[in-house]
């Protein structure tokens, strides 16, 4: 770990509170957020806000609010792709009603083969999307590394917190983040049992035949591909062979782990940090807590994002969609929401989660997590088949 992570490693892990976590600000409290003289178009902070344990008591959130904004005008063709597609409807759907002259046309698929589109209508010169958003930087590094995108301006960009989460030559900006994360049942394990470094995994004695991981997942390929990248394709298969040996049990998804592991049946797991964070909003006391590693591949923090696809017409429009996603009310609504990470400094985490400078994720290109095809062989070598 080098001296800037050591800086930025202020606590490993941090109690999911609830309730008054974030002060006694309540959400009524909040809904001065907008002044007198705001635009009636604008909801109130409630309209852009979730519920429950997690996220009553909030503050207002800081940030550059939408009434700072330029006005969104005109139609905007979006690829939108990945297993949170629905909540990000929801926000353009809010910005249309926001602003009457803006129209989105939307196509949705996985992110993977929408990157592949673009890079496929760019090279025949159709580009037929104006910005392309997708849940995983990898989609966006396929399309950047393939020159079918054109840079962001510097102010679309200006808001995200840090640089890891902007691509080279402003080709895209994270949006919202998530951390790869160790959910344990705080009945069965204490802080002291969860290693430090996933490498320690296998030979922690309490956790012989307790964990739970999905291989099948999305999120657990692009872990194990940042593995390889970091440690290399015989480490990394090593690791699989004893994760299995050890007897970690296999779930469909990693909400399904994480239950499993609120549940009892599962000490703990590896899953992205938000599936905890749902299980603890609808169960409040759920015996679940995280565990972050640092500086390797199980302190990954993976992000959604957007990019201005090559060829578009309407950059100065894109610029600005762009913006407004990481608004002040943008990015408390994916917070709150999906419970994902915000990109802007002035809005927290829900549930007492560390803040993203307090946590250590590895020193690596987001977009090297494209090269998936390895990854898959290796795993499959390992008898961890994906």
């Amino acid at each position: 770990m080098n001296d800037e992570q050591g800086n930025r490693a202020v606590s490993r892990r941090r109690a999911l509170q609830v309730g008054s976590a974030f002060g006694a600000a309540s959400l009524a409290g909040c809904l001065g957020f907008f002044d007198d003289g705001q635009s009636a178009d604008i909801p109130p902070l409630s309209e852009f806000r979730g519920s429950g344990s997690l996220v009553d008591g909030r503050p207002a959130p800081g940030g550059t609010s939408i009434e700072d904004l330029p006005n969104l005008s005109g139609d905007l063709a979006l690829y939108i792709g990945g297993g949170e597609g629905g909540i990000y409807y929801e926000f353009v759907e809010m910005l249309e009603d926001i602003y009457p002259d803006f129209e989105v046309h939307s196509t949705d698929n996985s992110s993977s083969s929408l990157a592949q589109t673009i890079v496929e209508e760019a090279d025949a010169g159709a580009a037929q999307a104006d910005v392309f958003w997708s849940i995983d930087a990898s989609s966006l590094g396929f399309v950047a590394e393939n020159d079918a995108y054109e840079p962001l301006s510097d102010e679309a960009v200006e808001a995200v917190g840090n640089s890891q989460f902007v691509g080279d030559d402003n080709a895209w900006a994270g949006v919202a983040g998530r951390a790869r994360a160790v959910p344990y049942n705080t009945n069965e394990l204490s802080e002291s049992d969860i290693p430090t470094t996933v490498q320690e995994f296998p030979d922690a004695d309490a956790l012989q035949g307790t964990m739970g991981w999905a291989p099948t997942y999305g999120a657990f390929k692009a872990f194990v591909t940042a593995m390889r990248l970091l440690r290399g394709d015989d480490e990394t298969r090593n690791w699989l062979q004893s994760m299995s040996e050890a007897g970690t049990e296999r779930r469909g998804n990693e909400y399904a782990v994480s239950e499993a592991v609120a549940n009892g049946s599962l000490s703990a797991g590896f899953a992205n940090h938000y599936y905890a964070m749902r299980v603890k909003n609808n169960r409040p006391d759920a015996p679940i807590d995280l565990a972050f590693t640092e500086g390797d591949a199980g302190a990954l923090i993976n992000v959604a994002g957007a990019l201005k696809v090559q060829g578009t017409q309407k950059g100065e429009l894109v610029d600005n969609f762009v913006r407004h996603l990481l608004s002040a009310e943008a990015q408390e609504y994916f917070a709150t929401i999906s419970f994902a990470y915000p990109m802007i400094s002035g809005v927290e985490p829900v549930g007492g989660l560390p803040t993203i400078d307090e946590l250590s994720p590895p020193d690596i290109d987001l977009a090297e997590l494209a090269d998936i095809e390895p990854t898959l062989e290796l795993m499959d070598e390992a008898g961890v088949s994906g």
